[in-house]
């Protein structure tokens, strides 16, 4: 991983249909940090993958075109300050502290979860579950080991952050 650090890639894993490319940030054995490059020359948020079942990881021609379009557009393409990747919980207590409204994935990915923390422990992760509309619908609770995706700091994210304070102005 190390030659891959601060460049963009394409990570496959063998038990997953969907692909994630974006730029190498950190990882550990556990997890991947990457700022998030989702079509075209676009950087959005960023993605922590589970590190396990990885298939391959891909850096083309068509990958350094890309990255040189995003690097000479001045889009930044690393984060702000260390996200501690040391396990699920120190992650999530970090994101719901920093960015308080995070997403996740499980392992079968036919919905994703959008939400801010109420809890976590070894034994579940409990969400206050973040509809479409940018309404809090209540407790939404997962096994810490299911969850392969987590996502922060998107247009998406934000944008239902907006919703959110301009709701809490009335």
């Amino acid at each position: 991983m190390e030659k891959y650090l601060r460049q963009l890639i394409t990570i496959e894993f063998e038990d997953k249909k969907d692909v994630f490319t974006g730029f190498l940030i950190d990882w550990t054995e556990d997890w991947i940090l990457l700022k998030n490059n989702p079509v075209d020359f676009i950087i959005d948020g960023f993605t922590i993958l589970k590190n396990m079942n990885v298939k391959s990881i891909i850096q083309d021609k068509d990958h350094e075109f890309t990255e040189k379009v995003i690097k000479l557009k001045g889009l930044k393409t690393s984060a702000e300050e260390i996200i501690p990747l040391t396990n699920l919980e120190s992650i999530i207590h970090f994101l719901a502290h920093k960015y308080e409204i995070f997403q996740i994935v499980k392992k079968s990915d036919k919905a994703v979860y959008l939400g801010k923390l109420i809890e976590i422990n070894d034994n579940e992760l409990v969400m206050d579950f973040l509809g479409p509309e940018g309404k809090f619908e209540g407790e939404t609770i997962f096994k810490p080991k299911k969850i392969r995706v987590i996502e922060f700091d998107t247009d998406y994210i934000n944008s239902l952050k907006l919703i959110i304070q301009e709701e809490n102005k009335k």
